[in-house]
């Protein structure tokens, strides 16, 4: 498999589970699949490009130009990818899980978790403003 259709293929895998979020955000099989299971597949899937490819000559995390030659691979390049991937799933996860623990109206979470999927931290500063809104307190203060 090549780097673009493991590309391919890992968009597609976390599509159902977001449209599970949105469409069945009560399914204890949204619970399992999207908030622990798809996420832990793409760990393994990161886990894996780590371990398999070795980062370029001068690439690190200490600088801008180290990072770009990191991803100057095209598999660590998707590795980062991945990590986003993994990352904002749980996140969009977390957002129905808190919600609903909080009573805050699922059709209010729709637009924060679309812009989670597609803008990460956008998405979750959206469910902040949502989250305060409704609940009018602070995390911690419930």
């Amino acid at each position: 498999m090549t780097a673009a259709e493991t590309f391919s293929f890992v968009n597609l895998t976390v599509l159902p589970a977001w449209l599970m979020l949105i469409f069945l955000p009560r399914s204890n099989w949204t619970r399992i699949i999207a908030a622990y299971a798809v996420p832990a597949a793409l760990a393994i899937v990161y886990l894996t490009l780590l371990l398999m490819n070795t980062p370029p000559q001068g690439a690190g995390f200490s600088s801008i130009t180290q990072v770009e030659r990191l991803f100057s691979s095209q598999w660590l390049l998707l590795a980062g990818w991945v990590h986003y991937l993994a990352f904002d799933l749980f996140i969009g996860a977390w957002e129905v899980r808190d919600a609903f623990r909080l009573k805050v109206p699922h059709l209010l979470v729709v637009p924060c978790l679309i812009l989670t999927f597609l803008v990460g931290p956008v998405g979750l500063l959206a469910y902040f403003i949502v989250r305060l809104a409704v609940v009018r307190k602070l995390p911690g203060k419930e």
